[in-house]
């Protein structure tokens, strides 16, 4: 493919950046890649369970490919946002490029703003998902979990958190907590596989009998469903035998974090609710009663959202795009930026991944939002004269100098593959199946000066 003569800025080299760049290499653009991490690969790299190990490399492989094309350049360690190292219109100053794709992931939390929720002892699923899985700076962080730990949530990255606790941490007990009852779990059977031999089976079948005149089931379909739920908790684990007990609370809204006189969570109240149809589904409904789960730890596994201060329109727990249909090609809309403010579309800047929808699917459906999400810059790139990526090594240049003048040591892929190299080594010589350096400073002294 011939050069197209474009530049194209991508903000995050998670999948849907880095697939993202794949098909606007292949297209003929220039693409410079910016990362937050030293390393790339984000939900890939520091969101998938860390034990994961052939999965991750299989993913790596692909990515070292798409990263080691002429046409892509990558700049690791360089955080972009209002009061980092960089912002986005001083990117779009130094580089001039045709359009910037913003791929950053969902870097902020949600929470479900409970009173007290502010006690010693509550958490965040995705800093403690990046703590386990070694992302600097929370890998460097201590998390003071209690003996007796509740999740909110009761999905996946639920289900991954349960599983550090139940094998990593040995927790001596767990409770999923569920605001809708046990037919609407959305984790899947390869994910609760982890943990089931660690279900009290007789708690489980006690909170299914207390749920059940609300859950709208008859009993042959009480039966299936106490099936479905505890099929695998006979099958071995494969991490050897933990002591945790792990229970569920299904039909329960978390209403307020209660705390001691020293501030540490001591309970988690839920209000009781039940199932009322929906259209097709169930949503819950309050029952006025509640219910004081003595806990000391409490962990949101309720989604993210998008980074409120990386300089783009913000709304809610995501970035404003478009509302206005296009004819023409229904459905680019939703990746265009859009500023209420001006009501003015950006017409340069797309959203793709977890910065267009926050914590929607894994790394499959990343890729193909990514993918989605680049077809509608491509469209709009061929409507758009070119030029912008002539004299791309002066403009790199000074993006480094820039970087450089502030203190920030900018990471390529020739460092990045140095780092794998070192830390592939350090793997062999412990008899790891893999190594990884749990700081930055770490990961810069690996790489060695620049």
């Amino acid at each position: 493919m011939a050069n197209s003569g474009h530049l194209v800025v991508v903000v995050g080299a998670g999948p849907a950046g880095i697939y993202g760049t794949r098909k606007l290499a292949e297209a003929g653009h220039e693409v410079i890649l910016l990362n937050r991490d030293i390393k790339p690969g984000g939900l890939v790299e520091y969101g998938i369970y860390w034990n994961k190990h052939k999965m991750k490399e299989g993913i790596r492989k692909q990515f070292r490919q798409i990263l080691g094309d002429a046409r892509v350049h990558y700049v690791g360690n360089v955080k972009l946002g209002e009061q980092a190292d960089l912002t986005l219109q001083e990117v779009r100053n130094v580089l001039k490029p045709s359009v910037l794709v913003v791929a950053a992931g969902a870097q902020g939390t949600k929470s479900l703003g409970l009173p007290g929720e502010e006690a010693r002892g509550v958490f965040h699923a995705k800093d403690l998902v990046y703590h386990y899985n070694g992302l600097p700076p929370f890998s460097e962080r201590p998390f003071d979990l209690g003996e007796r730990v509740a999740i909110i949530g009761i999905g996946n990255v639920a289900i991954d958190i349960a599983h550090y606790l139940v094998h990593e941490r040995q927790t001596p007990e767990v409770i999923l907590v569920a605001r809708r009852g046990p037919a609407q779990r959305a984790y899947t059977d390869i994910e609760i596989k982890s943990v089931a031999a660690n279900f009290d089976r007789e708690a489980l079948d006690q909170e299914l009998e207390r749920v059940r005149p609300h859950i709208h089931v008859d009993d042959d379909g009480f039966v299936a469903l106490h099936k479905a739920l505890t099929k695998h908790v006979n099958e071995p684990g494969k991490e050897g035998v933990s002591t945790t007990r792990l229970t569920f609370r299904y039909l329960s809204a978390p209403t307020e974090v209660l705390s001691d006189a020293d501030e540490r969570v001591s309970a988690l109240r839920v209000e009781d609710t039940t199932l009322v149809p929906k259209g097709e589904d169930f949503s819950a409904r309050s029952l006025g009663t509640h219910y004081d789960l003595p806990v000391d730890t409490v962990i949101f596994a309720v989604g993210d959202s998008a980074d409120a201060h990386l300089g783009l329109p913000y709304s809610g727990s995501a970035y404003v795009k478009n509302p206005v249909p296009d004819a023409t090609n229904a459905g680019d809309e939703a990746y265009q930026v859009y500023d209420p403010a001006t009501e003015q579309r950006l017409t340069d800047t797309f959203v793709i991944g977890w910065s267009r929808q926050a914590s929607d699917g894994l790394v499959g459906k990343a890729k193909q939002d990514g993918e989605r999400g680049v077809a509608v810059v491509q469209r709009f790139l061929e409507t758009q004269a070119s030029g912008s990526a002539a004299n791309v090594g002066e403009k790199f240049a000074a993006l480094e100098a820039l970087l450089k003048s502030r203190g920030v040591r900018t990471v390529s892929w020739t460092d990045v593959q140095k780092l794998e190299a070192v830390e592939q080594e350090a793997a062999a010589q412990r008899g790891l199946e893999f190594f990884k350096h749990g700081s930055n400073a770490e990961m810069l002294a690996a790489i060695g000066a620049k």
